[in-house]
């Protein structure tokens, strides 16, 4: 019995993506080595936050299953690989999981499958790397099987735009396997947009967000000068931010974090690199994004001491330990360079989210808010997630130190 599509790597990506294949009457069943996503799943609970349970449920009625067996990847018309692209430990591009789902993809497909790489990398990726471990028992792409690539486009916790209503750039090994990865998402997303080529759309992929990596790193260095001179960053943004044309507003933090934006301009780096090329705009950004941690921890530095106490001394409470608002997701989150670095200077470091789970390296997180709030000398406000009452921290908090920009008064300091 064939499967309109299999999903390689139920996460993030994989899963909105089921999502909205099966919403749209396509037969879809999920592939991933983990066998707490498989029980997860077939226990009616998400793990996603862009996929409620009531919608996995909804899935599951459809047929919607989760295996651990790749035997069911030999069932499908289209295979999606969605699995993650990291860092190694000495901070280059790590294609293993790629490599992997490649692998087991190529020992199960049969003749006239389609299968569409989503993670993101490096351009080449698609025709260099994964084609090779595809074609190695003997099929070729564009002849016994289609090829493509189709960067994901998934921004957690953005409840305005989906896999369906987010145009899907897509491209092929060949003209033919363009269009037929074209016909594949047709059926469940409103605008599809053909790259020329694999690598165009492994570049458009980086060149997204590196563009966001490089806006964030410009506000951020602003928002450094403008505290050096002793200028308003918040203000000077919200005027700027009145222009209709020529601008288009970021706000600063204490650096990026998530699975893409600190990561993908490393994979543009390390390509370029490994090309002759230098990326002068890029690696500048990556300066300033990797000193905005200690920015932050010199600001809570220096308001301890205006208020008479060493960092050293000081009971320091972090709010919010995810990388962005509402989502709980800390992966490369800026929040845990900065406990690092204000537990290396000697601050007593708590913490507090009402979203993310506890951080290991960090150990348990304070239960009681209030009492956290009363009993640190400083509060650090990096995510302003909706669940704070954000009047309610200032009130509360011996000192509240603002990252985000977000809390009312005028007695809050700011980055």
């Amino acid at each position: 019995m064939s499967v309109d599509l299999v999903v390689v790597g139920v996460g993030y990506v994989g899963l909105p993506l089921a999502e909205a294949a099966s919403a749209a009457g396509l037969s879809v069943l999920g592939y991933d080595t983990s066998p707490l996503v498989e029980a997860t799943v077939a226990a009616g609970r998400s793990h996603v936050p862009d996929v409620s349970a009531s919608r996995l449920q909804a899935m599951r009625a459809r047929g919607f299953t989760v295996t651990t067996d790749p035997a069911i990847l030999g069932d499908a018309d289209t295979i999606v690989i969605c699995v993650p692209t990291g860092l190694t430990a000495n901070g280059g591009p790590d294609l293993a999981a790629v490599r992997a789902a490649a692998a087991t993809v190529s020992e199960h497909l049969r003749p006239g499958t389609l299968v569409v790489l989503e993670s993101t990398s490096f351009p080449g990726t698609t025709d260099e790397i994964v084609r090779p471990i595809l074609e190695k028992h003997g099929q070729t792409a564009g002849e016994d099987f289609s090829l493509a690539y189709s960067p994901e486009r998934v921004d957690p916790g953005n409840h305005r735009f989906g896999v369906r209503n987010t145009p899907k750039v897509i491209s092929g090994h060949t003209p033919l396997c363009a269009k037929q990865c074209a016909a594949f998402y047709d059926r469940f997303v409103k605008s599809v947009v053909v790259a020329r080529g694999t690598r165009e759309a492994e570049m458009a992929k980086l060149l997204e967000n590196t563009y966001r990596y490089v806006n964030i790193a410009l506000v951020n260095e602003i928002a450094i000068f403008c505290d050096r001179i002793g200028v308003d960053v918040w203000d000077v943004l919200h005027c700027a931010a009145t222009k209709p044309f020529g601008f288009m507003p970021f706000v600063p933090g204490p650096g990026v974090g998530g699975h893409c934006i600190p990561v993908d301009p490393k994979y543009l780096l390390d390509k370029a690199e490994r090309e002759g090329t230098l990326l002068g705009v890029v690696h500048a950004a990556r300066l300033v994004d990797d000193q905005m941690p200690s920015h932050v921890v010199d600001r809570v530095t220096r308001l301890l001491a205006e208020h008479g106490k060493p960092l050293r001394e000081a009971k320091v409470l972090l709010l919010g330990v995810a990388y962005k608002a509402d989502v709980p997701d800390t992966r490369e989150s800026a929040a845990i360079r900065i406990a690092v670095r204000l537990r290396a200077q000697g601050a007593e470091l708590s913490y507090h989210d009402p979203v993310a789970a506890a951080v290991p390296q960090l150990g348990p997180p304070a239960d009681d808010l209030d009492a956290a709030l009363r009993t640190a000398d400083v509060a650090v406000l990096l995510v302003a997630h909706g669940a704070y009452d954000l009047g309610r921290l200032s009130s509360t908090a011996r000192l509240l130190f603002d990252v985000t920009g977000q809390v009312p008064g005028e007695e809050v300091v700011r980055l």
